[in-house]
């Protein structure tokens, strides 16, 4: 199923158009969709040549790539080789390449080249001497391990100016990600479709696995909670696959994070135990450049000018249910504990979800930007806020904080069941108080909710704008509404 990649595959399409030989990067999180883009991308093709590196697995060897890469050129209708140089092996695969409107994908390319020092170099070279030659031509190479491509080919000397275009893949938007539950897109709940944006977010490869004819719950029972369930083992394939032996430092900083909104670096360091320094940043940020986690600059209100203090989060919502939920009952899974059992009752989606849904918030910012009526070229800073206390002002930390010129949007979001009531306006007026909002700027408070809120929050007239979130997961403009 392919969906919500308009964007990207566009902007591919428009690279094949022009004249001459083209070199894309993709990158992403696992699961986010990169392998099924190309295989659309492909389908403008009149010769494509697909490639996927074998997983750092024990046993696992230079050898056993390349002989993997040849086994895959022969089941595509290519030469069957036998060679122990990559160069060999592309220069065959540039002879079938030299002519007409080709494709060539290597997908997980860090897998396919880590244990050969000079794959990089001989891939460079074939680029230069036999892909290029080709107008027609388009290579792709794509790794879940984004870090990997950056070092590697983005900032590389040896392929400096080569790159074409890079892609970076995100989580889809809400909009996308509700035409999973097909026909049944509008008659599912928002409440139901939210439950599993909590535990998938918008990653295209969990949300395939929905069934639309399930319940919220007994589609996360068959993913989450059996052995054979897709995201049973994904926390620890995912962790293996990208970060291999120091898979437990990076598991240890997702789970400090899971149970907090977010942390400086030094508080995340000390929980682990680990020293703060070069190293462990560049650990947090390749677990960034993953999609895993996020950082968030504070800044100045009066000239937008961004601090250097910056705070990191879980940004990635099945990571987190994987933590809270998942992981604490393995060893039931294991025994079967849930193969009949029913979920209600045994997960506190209020508990868990507050998190949750400012993470899809943020995924989907432009929408926000939309529905209050801003342009983004408007917009000077946004993100979640925090403003550290200090001997004349107090601390405070604001959801969602939007800056334009002279005007502020702070953004309280609430994900509740019931309909919010009017305290959430005594905690609004408390954080605007503690705020330091410059002379010269308006500010307007906005409550983003899912689950309504009481007439008295609207009659109090607090709120400049009151945003039902779930307007996103309906496709019937009847049902849209507003305050």
């Amino acid at each position: 199923m392919f969906l919500g990649r308009d964007h990207e595959l566009n902007a591919l399409r428009d690279l094949k158009s022009s004249r001459g030989a083209r070199f894309v990067a993709i990158k992403g999180r696992r699961r986010i969709g990169k392998s099924r883009l190309i295989e659309e991308f492909s389908k403008e093709f009149s010769k494509k040549v697909l490639f996927t590196g074998l997983p750092p697995t024990p046993g696992i060897t230079n050898r056993s790539q390349r002989e993997e890469f040849i086994q895959q050129m022969v089941s595509q209708g290519l030469p069957n080789i036998k060679s122990n140089d990559w160069s060999e092996i592309f220069f065959t695969l540039a002879k079938e390449v030299k002519n007409g409107s080709v494709l060539i994908a290597l997908d997980e390319i860090a897998w396919m080249g880590s244990k050969d020092p000079a794959f990089l170099g001989k891939l460079k070279i074939a680029w230069d001497r036999f892909f290029e030659k080709n107008p027609r031509l388009v290579l792709v190479v794509a790794s879940s391990i984004s870090s990997w491509i950056d070092k590697n080919i983005l900032n590389s000397t040896g392929f400096f100016g080569r790159v074409d275009l890079t892609l970076n893949l995100k989580e889809l938007m809400i909009r996308d990600c509700t035409k999973f539950w097909g026909s049944r897109q509008n008659s599912v709940s928002s409440y139901e479709q939210l439950k599993i944006f909590g535990v998938t977010g918008g990653i295209p490869k969990y949300l395939e696995a929905i069934n639309p004819k399930l319940s919220a719950e007994e589609n996360i029972r068959r993913l989450c909670f059996l052995k054979s369930g897709l995201l049973f083992n994904e926390f620890e394939r995912i962790f293996h696959d990208l970060f291999s032996q120091r898979s437990e430092v990076y598991k240890n900083i997702v789970e400090t994070l899971s149970s907090h909104h977010s942390m400086k670096q030094e508080a995340i360091s000390q929980e682990i135990g680990i020293q703060a320094g070069r190293t462990f940043s560049e650990y947090l940020k390749n677990l960034i450049e993953a999609g895993f986690i996020a950082s968030d600059f504070s800044w100045d209100l009066k000239n937008s000018k961004t601090s250097k203090l910056r705070k990191y989060r879980l940004s990635d919502n099945y990571l987190r249910f994987y933590l809270k939920y998942i992981e604490p009952n393995k060893q039931r899974i294991l025994k079967g504990d849930f193969e009949n059992a029913s979920l209600t009752g045994s997960i506190c989606w209020d508990a868990i979800m507050g998190l949750q849904f400012e993470n899809l918030v943020i995924h989907n910012r432009h929408d926000l930007l939309r529905m209050l009526g801003i342009l983004p070229v408007e917009v000077t800073c946004d993100g979640p806020f925090f403003q550290t206390r200090t001997a004349d002002r107090k601390g405070c930390q604001i959801d969602y904080l939007i800056q334009e010129k002279t005007t502020l949007y702070i953004c309280e979001i609430k994900f509740s069941k019931n309909p919010i009531g009017t305290k959430v306006i005594e905690e609004v007026e408390k954080k605007i108080k503690a705020l330091a909002i410059p002379r010269h700027v308006s500010y307007r408070p906005v409550l983003i909710h899912v689950g309504g809120v009481i007439d008295e929050v609207i009659y109090s007239d607090y709120f400049d704008k009151i945003i039902d979130w779930t307007d996103l997961l309906s496709q019937d403009s009847k049902k849209k509404k507003s305050f």
